[in-house]
Formats: structure tokens, sequence, C-alpha cells
């Protein structure tokens, strides 16, 4: 039977998503060992207690003078004092220079720091003597106090997802802890009697499940803590009874299949029964039906249900662009799409469609974007191949060279 039902623009879509998981947001919050943090959803404000760095610093091995001091190549200065990292000069006497290591503090006076390739050390008493090969500037390699961070900034902001180097950040600053979300708790299950494991016998019309490797994994890369249960009958009361299941503990049950209208396809009449369902027509390719709602628990609070299409580059792409936002603003976080970049097409694409289409590409390393060659929503390969999507909005033809939208794969994981 045809669907005539409206497609509805991406836009739309999300509004009505992200509205759903601000209602269903995470309360719960933990507070963690910042080394422990990675990829976890800030949810208070990482602030400085001092000044990064908290001393004027050598940005280089060398020497340190007064730049007054040299005003001609050649100078030659005795060495008083030697300062490695974490040592605290003395006051610098006019007419003199300071051995200094890279991040040590710079000693009261000096001015500036001459790199040591630009310098001779040469024999005198005590640490010798040194010659400065060139005028330096005032100010040359110095890092000055409090030139990354100043006291009492706001260095991370609540809603982030935590980095590498905002851990780095945060621990510049003396956090020894950090506020952040609960992981989101996520169950998923594939429908359709069609499914295998691998490894089981492939009978005739039945297919290896590629979907539960993929979204299990898609989601452990989002920071959730997934429940699988698994490959579920193509019935009403096995459908539902995997439903009751999966929302007893889980923010979300995200599934994959049975989201159209088919007469063999019982997720919409299993989450209705149990709570409600909206099943959309999405405008973009590929990926177009997605379903939404939420099932009841016993307390009559209820878990977020998302259904994804079957086909496995549909799921892929509904995950990044629906899923991924969903998973962030119950966190906290931000459901807006990565900045996308504008980047050169080295393909044509001639076949302008009424959906919004994305496309499967590979960056080159002219910096330009080439097309894998089948765009099915069924050929996985692609988006193994791809480096991310071309945006391409609908009733959009692109001949080569022209400028395009590029979304990254890893910012669409990662954000």
């Amino acid at each position: 039977m045809a669907d005539h039902r409206p497609l509805l623009t991406l836009d739309e879509v999300m509004s009505r998503l992200l509205a759903g998981a601000h209602e269903h947001a995470i309360a719960e919050r933990e507070t963690l060992s910042t080394f422990d943090a990675l990829g976890r959803m800030l949810t208070e404000a990482v602030h400085s207690a001092l000044d990064v760095p908290p001393e004027d610093n050598t940005s280089m091995d060398g020497y340190a003078l007064h730049a007054d001091d040299v005003t001609a190549e050649g100078a030659v200065l005795p060495v008083l004092q030697r300062i490695p990292a974490g040592v605290v000069g003395q006051a610098l006497a006019r007419g003199t220079a300071a051995r200094i290591f890279t991040g040590a503090q710079l000693p009261p006076g000096a001015s500036a720091v001459v790199m040591q390739e630009q310098c001779e050390a040469l024999p005198g008493d005590g640490l010798g003597l040194v010659r400065v090969n060139t005028v330096p500037r005032a100010g040359q390699w110095i890092r000055r106090r409090g030139e990354d961070v100043t006291r009492g900034s706001t260095v991370l902001q609540p809603g982030i997802r935590l980095s590498p180097q905002a851990l780095g950040l945060a621990a510049s600053v003396g956090a020894a802890t950090l506020s952040v979300c609960r992981r989101p708790r996520v169950a998923v299950f594939s429908t359709g009697d069609e499914l295998v494991m691998p490894g089981q016998p492939l009978k005739p019309g039945a297919i290896y499940n590629s979907n539960r490797f993929m979204l299990r994994g898609l989601l452990q890369a989002a920071g959730c803590e997934v429940v699988d249960l698994g490959i579920v009958p193509d019935r009403l009361d096995a459908t539902c009874d995997a439903l009751r299941r999966a929302a007893a503990g889980n923010d979300l049950i995200l599934t994959s299949g049975g989201v159209s209208a088919g007469e063999e396809d019982h997720l919409r009449p299993a989450v209705q029964s149990l709570g409600w369902i909206e099943n959309w027509q999405v405008a973009i390719k590929p990926g177009k039906p997605l379903a939404f709602g939420g099932v009841r628990r016993a307390d009559r609070s209820s878990a977020v249900f998302v259904g994804l299409p079957g086909n496995p580059v549909s799921t892929f792409v509904n995950f990044l662009l629906a899923v991924s936002p969903v998973l962030r603003v119950m966190q906290g976080g931000s459901g807006e799409l990565p900045q996308a970049l504008q980047l050169r097409a080295d393909f044509d694409w001639p076949r302008a469609d009424r959906r919004r289409e994305f496309l499967r590409v590979r960056l080159t390393a002219e910096g330009a974007l080439t097309l894998f060659g089948n765009q099915s929503s069924g050929v996985l390969t692609s988006a193994v191949w791809g480096d991310g999507l071309v945006d391409n909005p609908a009733g959009q033809v692109i001949q080569r060279g022209d400028s395009v939208r590029f979304l990254p794969f890893a910012e669409l994981l990662g954000r």
C-alpha cells in the first residue's frame, strides 16, 4: 500500500525530536576524577582560581637577560644563574644573563630570552660566559602570566563533551574532579524474521544483522551504556514484551526496521499500545521513515522511543542526524549539527532529488571531495569508504568544481 503521508523537513523533525529529548533530560549527575571524564558531558562550568601560566616563563631553552644590555651582536655577558623548570631564580642583575630552560619562571628583571641556538657558551668563572649573537627584542620568547587563562575566568562551559584537550585545560587550572551527566542508558533491538547473526547458517531469504553491530558501536562511541535485546521476532506479542523490558531501566529505546506501515511491521501498534508514537516520512535521502514516541514504565514515567529504518546506510545516516543530537540534548548538550565545511566537489551529481540528500564522500589530498559510486541505502561499503556526508539541498544538482556543504563523520560522531 502506498504511503501518502506528507514529507516533513529534517528541521521540522529535529524540532520535535529535540523538544522530546529536553522533556526527558537525564537529571542524575556524577562527580568524576578529571582522569576518568573523557567523552562525558560536562554539567557544571569550570572556573580558574589562578592565572595560567601563573608567572612569566620562557617558551625556549636559552638565556634570560635585560634586552637593552645587548645593543649589538656578539655581546658577552657573565652567566650568574641556572634556572630549570620548577626552580625560582633570583633577581637578574644588569649586565648579566641566566641560563634558563623551557617552562622555567623568568627571573625578576629579565625582559627577553634569547634561544640557545643564537648564543655561544664560553668558559669563565662559575657558570661561564655567553656570547649573544643577535640583538634581542624585549618580550621575545616570554609567555606572560595569564596569557592562556586569567584568574576567575570560565574555561569550560556546561553542555560540552569532554575531549582530551578539555581535560588538559581543566587540569591546568587545578580541577581534580568534574561534574558530568550520567551516561545515557539505551536499549537496542532489531526486528525481522529474515535477520540472523554472523556465524549462523544463512538460509534462503535471510540476511546477516549488520545493524545490530553498527548501532551498538555507534552508541558506545557516543558514550552510552548499551543494553542489547537482540533480534525480536515479527510478532506483536514479542515486540510488546521487548518494549516493556527495554523501557524498564533505560532512557532511550532504539530499534531498526519495522517502522513502515506493512502488515509484518509490528512496532507501531506495539509502541502505541504501551505509550505513544509518531511515524514520520522525512524529506531526506537516505532514510525517509523515522518513528518517535514514548514507552511507559510501571511507574508511569516513560522511555524515549526512536525507530530507525532497516536499510543499513539509512540507519547510519539517521543515527548521525537524529539520534546523536537527541542523546546530546538528553545530557544537557546542544542538538545542533556541526558547522558544515564548504569544500569543492570533485564530481558531478546531475540527478536532483525532491528530498534533501546526504551523499557519502571522501576527502582527497587536494582538499576536494570525491563521491562513492553507489549511493544506495543498502551499500554500507560507502559509509566505511567515506569520510563524511555532503549535505545537498532538495532539487540541487552538483557540478564538478561547485562548493558543497561537507559534514565529517568524525564531527557528527564526536560532538
